[in-house]
């Protein structure tokens, strides 16, 4: 008895080990969809920043590739990027992201002045940017 009690956790255990975190918890996946996302609000708002769209596109075609070499399924990836719930998860923290960097949305100087300082850090942020 005590020999199966072990054999069941034992492969409790390695089930749970094998088992992937959601995308969200992913931080190369979740952490550039979010840039990608502030990169896109910040060109959206400042009329002296455009977006690098090749750039922008090749990255986020390549996340389901590498979503895919992480053991994600198509169905899964899909569940994640069409997700009401990870949207609005993910603009909340774009929403956060912009309050602290004293965004504020009637003033649009204050995105470009972020966007000119993302650029100028070479961030992935502003690696998706480029000035006019």
């Amino acid at each position: 008895m005590r020999a199966m009690t072990m054999a069941i956790l034992l492969g409790m255990t390695a089930g749970a080990a094998l088992a992937k975190p959601h995308l969200r918890d992913v931080p190369e996946i979740d952490g550039t969809i979010l840039a990608v996302g502030i990169a896109d609000e910040i060109r959206n708002n400042c009329p002296s920043i455009s977006a690098r769209m090749v750039k922008a596109v090749l990255l986020v075609n390549g996340l389901k590739g590498r979503a895919r070499d992480l053991g994600y399924s198509d169905d899964e990836i899909d569940a994640y990027r069409k997700s009401d719930v990870e949207k609005s998860r993910l603009l909340a923290k774009r929403v956060a992201y912009f309050a602290a960097a004293g965004v504020q949305s009637d003033a649009p100087e204050t995105y470009c002045l972020l966007g000119q300082a993302e650029i100028e850090k070479e961030s992935q942020i502003g690696a998706l940017l480029r000035m006019n």
